[in-house]
């Protein structure tokens, strides 16, 4: 399965973004998928995940009151919108899929896409 992630941008601190994360070659019916993000220095941090063909998502205690992640499946697209932006989130974004019903470890995940840049500026 080959994923796009899309939709980052700068933004300034308290606006909204949403960023999608489009599958191509599989549907996403087999596998459940994952947000991370990556500031620099830092290591890649699971803020998001939906399990595989459902609305029953999961989230990081740090991000989980202004993330929300969501699946379009007949689109084979998920989405995570995020509200009320802060500096600290400036990281790329990348979208990865998994094959356990749920997984906060990168290693878990199997395929990612490319990652989208996300810039808040204060």
């Amino acid at each position: 399965v080959q994923l796009q992630a899309s939709g980052g941008g700068l933004v300034q601190a308290g606006g909204s973004l949403r960023l999608s994360c489009a599958a191509s070659g599989q549907s996403f019916s087999s596998y459940s998928v994952g947000w991370f993000r990556q500031a620099p220095g830092k290591d890649l941090e699971f803020v998001a995940g939906i399990r595989r063909g459902s609305t029953n998502a999961y989230y990081s205690d740090s991000v989980k009151d202004r993330f929300t992640i969501s699946g379009d499946y007949a689109k084979n697209t998920v989405f995570l919108q995020i509200f009320s932006l802060k500096p600290e989130d400036t990281a790329i974004y990348k979208c990865g899929v998994t094959r356990r019903y749920s997984a906060r470890d990168y290693k878990e995940y199997v395929y990612w896409g490319q990652g989208t840049q996300v810039t808040v500026s204060s």
